[in-house]
């Protein structure tokens, strides 16, 4: 079950990935993937990969669900289907060096191309033991869509990627208990009750 923690999980999920993928990066020490809301000064040594996440919305494509329904002994409980959440993250290398910045991205994008779908023993927190699959999208914004979210945190524009993870489902806590049918009567029609 995909509590509130959700899209904490999805974040240490695809910061664990990407630093399994950067550790292979030479000379070391290799850059390391934290998750950064791009305030302040950022540090270049040793590089950094900074993950930002930048937007969370609700998944168009996984609305309309049907409603869930478990049986609790005679009764049954109904609820709305989780809601599925779309996290849009932009990646931003910091090293101090243009080179060394081109090849942290080279890296990034290899790793989300080969790794497309995070599921299994690479989820974290909660998401650990569940069927959950993350698929891992590159997304690429505008140069003026980008220009705007390094505005909004007041950083100088630095070359980046963005990328969308889907489908992160945020379970309801609120279930309808209904009693189940224990029996039903089927009788004809009398005259008088059809006519009118």
């Amino acid at each position: 079950m995909a509590d509130f923690n959700v899209i904490a999980d999805v974040s240490r999920t695809l910061v664990q990935a990407l630093n399994d993928g950067l550790s292979t990066l030479n000379p070391p020490p290799p850059p390391v993937a934290q998750i950064h809301d791009l305030q302040g000064s950022i540090p270049t040594n040793p590089a950094l990969l900074t993950v930002f996440l930048f937007e969370v919305v609700e998944d168009a494509s996984a609305r309309n669900r049907p409603r869930m329904r478990r049986d609790v002994g005679s009764s049954v409980e109904i609820a709305k289907p989780a809601m599925a959440l779309l996290l849009r993250y932009l990646m931003t290398p910091w090293s101090g060096d243009r080179f060394t910045d081109h090849q942290i991205l080279g890296r990034v994008l290899q790793v989300l191309y080969d790794g497309a779908i995070l599921s299994g023993p690479q989820l974290q927190g909660g998401l650990q033991n569940t069927d959950t699959a993350l698929k891992v999208t590159l997304a690429p914004l505008s140069l003026e869509e980008r220009a705007r979210v390094f505005h909004a945190v007041q950083q100088p524009y630095h070359l980046s990627l963005s990328y969308e993870v889907r489908v992160a489902n945020l379970d309801t806590e609120t279930f309808n208990l209904r009693s189940t049918v224990a029996s039903r009567e089927l009788r004809p029609a009398t005259f008088e009750e059809v006519a009118p």
